[in-house]
């Protein structure tokens, strides 16, 4: 392994445990966001340019998305 890596694993670790601790769905989903964008860098430096598109697509997009709107709707409906 070279140091890129290690350094990247260390990334997708410390960003792995800001999501686990964050505890306001809001910004939990930010968290996620950042951590989908760490795994697909990982990805992309481990030669899996596929699998890294598809991390940046549905880890760093879609999910943190659907978090975000259902979110917003259970808090339009509770008011």
């Amino acid at each position: 392994m070279n140091g890129l890596q290690v350094i990247i694993l260390v990334l997708v670790g410390l960003g792995g445990t800001c999501v686990v601790f964050t505890r306001e769905p809001v910004r939990q989903a930010i968290a996620l966001t950042f951590f989908g964008l760490l795994l697909a860098l990982m990805f992309l430096i481990l030669q899996a340019p596929d699998v890294a598109l598809s991390q940046l697509v549905v880890g760093a997009v879609v999910l943190p998305l659907m978090i975000l709107l259902v979110v917003a709707k259970i808090r339009r409906q509770s008011q």
